[in-house]
C-alpha cells in the first residue's frame, strides 16, 4: 500500500503471528487480505459494489425498523396484554429485537466457518435468499411466537453477509483501497438510518407494521437479482476448512479486536438506545422531533463511514485511535449539552460520525489480524457489534434505573469508549513489541 506518511514501526508488514521466526508487525495497516479481482471492468466493478451496498441497506432497515414499530406490533400480536398493560406488551415485543440480535451473534461465525470452501458469490446468494424468506415470514406469520422465530431466522445471515460482502468489495477495489471497499458496503447500513428506517417506520405506521417487512423483502429480492447479475464468480478455496477458520479463535489479536468492538462500540448504543426520552424529557422537544434527531445520527454515520474508508487505507491503527477518542469526547459533550437543542443535534451527529468511522476500520483490522481465516473473522465483527449494542443498552438502562437520569447513559458511553481505547492501545503495543523482538 502507498502511504501518505512515512512508514513507522507501527505500520510495518505482518506475517502469520504463529510463526516465531518471521518478522511480525501490526497487521492492520497492510494490504494482506483477499486477492484482488483484476479482470472486471470499471462499470461492472461499481455495479457489484452497489449491489453489495444494497444488501447492507436492506439489513439496516430490517434491523432497526422494528424499534419504531414496537407499539404497533404489540397491539396486533399481543392484544390481551396490550389492553391491560401497554408498557408490558411493548417490553415483550422488544424480544423481537433481541431475537434478531441473537441470530446475528450465532449465525455470523457458524455460517462463515461452515461455508468456508464455498464460492463467495454462491454464499452471498444463499444468504440474501434467507433474508428474503425471513422477512417475508415476519410479514405474514400470524402469531407472536412464529414472528419471533422469523426474526431469529432473519438475523442469522446478517454477520456472514457483511463479512463476505466486505471481502468481495475489498477484492474488487484492490490494493490500497481495501478499507474503502469495506466502507462502501457498510454505507448501505449507514444510509438506511437516514432514509430506509424513517421510510419503513412511516409505511408501517400508515399501512400496518407487516407492510414494513414486505418492503424489506422487496429490497432483498432486488439485492438478489443485482448480485446474480453484477458480482463476478470466483471458485471457492478447496483448502479452506472449518478447522482452519476456527483457528482464528486462537489468535490473541483477533480476541482483542473483538473486545474493543464489543466494549468501545457499546458507547454508541448506550446513547442511541435512549435518544427518544432525551429528546422529549431532557431537551423538552416534541416527540415528532425524534425522527429528525435520528436522521442527524444517520447523516453523521454516513459521513464518518466514507471518511473512515479513506483514512483506514492509510493507517487502520491511527483511524481507530482517532475514532474511539472522538467517540468518548462526543459522548461527554452529549452528557453536558444535550439538554439544549443545538447541543443535542451537534453531538448526536458527532456520535453517529464516530460510529460510522469505527466500523470499517474494525472490519479491516479483523480481516488483517485473522490471516488465512478471513471469512469468519470478517463476520465476527458484526457479532461483536451486536454484543456492543446489548452491553451499551443494558449498562445505560442500569444507570437510568439507578436514578441518574436520561443523560447518564452518555457518561456510560464515555467509560465504554475509554475501555475500548485502552484495549486498542494494548493491542497495538503487542504489535510493536513483536516487531521489535523480530528485528
Amino acid at each position: 500500500m502507498a502511504y501518505d506518511c512515512p512508514v513507522t514501526e507501527l505500520d510495518s508488514a505482518p506475517v502469520d503471528e504463529d510463526s516465531p521466526s518471521a518478522p511480525v508487525g501490526p497487521a492492520q495497516d497492510t494490504d494482506a487480505g483477499p486477492a484482488p479481482i483484476r479482470d472486471v471492468g470499471v462499470v461492472r466493478r461499481w455495479l457489484a459494489i452497489v449491489a453489495l451496498a444494497l444488501g447492507g441497506f436492506g439489513i439496516g432497515v430490517t434491523e432497526f425498523v422494528t424499534m419504531g414499530l414496537l407499539p404497533n406490533i404489540a397491539r396486533d400480536l399481543l392484544p390481551g396484554t396490550y389492553s391491560v398493560d401497554p408498557a408490558s406488551a411493548n417490553a415483550s415485543a422488544g424480544y423481537l429485537v433481541s431475537a434478531y440480535a441473537l441470530g446475528v451473534v450465532i449465525g455470523a461465525p457458524t455460517i462463515a466457518a461452515a461455508a468456508a470452501r464455498w464460492p463467495r458469490k454462491r454464499l452471498l446468494v444463499v444468504l440474501v435468499s434467507v433474508f428474503v424468506a425471513g422477512n417475508l415470514l415476519s410479514a405474514v406469520l400470524p402469531s407472536f411466537g412464529l414472528v419471533l422465530a422469523a426474526r431469529f431466522l432473519s438475523g442469522l445471515p446478517h454477520g456472514a453477509y457483511f463479512g463476505i460482502a466486505s471481502l468481495v468489495a475489498a477484492s474488487l477495489m484492490g490494493p490500497g483501497k481495501r478499507a474503502r471497499g469495506v466502507s462502501f458496503v457498510l454505507a448501505g447500513l449507514a444510509i438506511a438510518n437516514v432514509v430506509g428506517v424513517p421510510a419503513g417506520t412511516f409505511i408501517g405506521q400508515e399501512l400496518g407494521w407487516r407492510s414494513a417487512y414486505l418492503m424489506v423483502t422487496v429490497i432483498f429480492a432486488l439485492t438478489l437479482v443485482a448480485i446474480l447479475a453484477a458480482v463476478p464468480f470466483r471458485p471457492g478455496d478447496p483448502s479452506a476448512t472449518m478447522r482452519n477458520e476456527l483457528r482464528v479463535f486462537s489468535r490473541l489479536q483477533v480476541w482483542l479486536t473483538l473486545v474493543l468492538a464489543s466494549i468501545g462500540f457499546g458507547g454508541v448504543f448506550a446513547v442511541y438506545t435512549f435518544i427518544a426520552p432525551v429528546v422529549t424529557d431532557v431537551a423538552g422537544l416534541a416527540s415528532g422531533v425524534v425522527p429528525w434527531v435520528l436522521v442527524m445520527f444517520g447523516v453523521g454515520m454516513t459521513g464518518g463511514n466514507f471518511l473512515s474508508g479513506w483514512l483506514a487505507d492509510r493507517s487502520v491503527s491511527r483511524t481507530l485511535l482517532a475514532s474511539l477518542s472522538a467517540l468518548g469526547l462526543s459522548a461527554l459533550g452529549f452528557a453536558l449539552f444535550a439538554n439544549t437543542t443545538p447541543g443535542l443535534l451537534i453531538f448526536i451527529f458527532l456520535i453517529g460520525a464516530c460510529a460510522g468511522a469505527c466500523s470499517p476500520a474494525i472490519q479491516t483490522r479483523l480481516m488483517d489480524v485473522s490471516h488465512n481465516a478471513q471469512s469468519i473473522a470478517a463476520a465476527l465483527n458484526h457479532s461483536s457489534l451486536n454484543i456492543g449494542n446489548s452491553v451499551g443498552a443494558f449498562l445505560g438502562g442500569l444507570a437510568i434505573a439507578a436514578g441518574f437520569g436520561y443523560l447518564s447513559p452518555a457518561v456510560v458511553g464515555v467509560g465504554l469508549a475509554a475501555v475500548g481505547l485502552a484495549v486498542l492501545v494494548l493491542s497495538l503495543g503487542i504489535d510493536r513489541r513483536r516487531a521489535r523482538a523480530a528485528h
